[in-house]
């Protein structure tokens, strides 16, 4: 196999770890794939749909960064240790910040619509 297409695999691999391993990500995955239903069903503008999109993506790509941090932080530091704790707060708080702006992106895109609707 070519080096270029195994990286490919080891990253296909990594995101299966992640929604495999992380129940939030399935969580984020779902929710992603409701607004995309939404998106379709009010059919939003394709700048809508960068910034729904764009959020998803950077969501789905926090919380495997998160996954990163805490296998590296539970490969180096095993027991409990006050620092490991900060970083996988810190990643995980990441992880938050960006799901509560991402939903705030979907309120402002997906609000007026389903306002109408109702």
């Amino acid at each position: 196999m070519h080096p270029r297409i195994k990286t490919f695999v080891y990253a296909g691999r990594g995101i299966l770890t992640t929604f495999r391993d992380e129940p939030n990500a399935r969580i984020h995955a779902v929710v992603g794939l409701l607004v995309i239903t939404a998106g379709w069903f009010f059919e939003i503008s394709r700048w809508e749909w960068c910034a729904l999109l764009l959020c998803i993506a950077l969501v789905l790509a926090a919380e495997a960064f998160n996954t990163a941090v805490e296998s590296i932080v539970d490969l180096v530091s095993p027991e409990q240790h006050r620092l490991a704790g900060r970083a996988k707060d810190t990643a995980a708080g990441a992880v938050l910040l960006l799901a509560m702006g991402a939903a705030t992106v979907g309120l402002i895109v997906l609000g007026p619509y389903v306002w109408a609707y109702l």
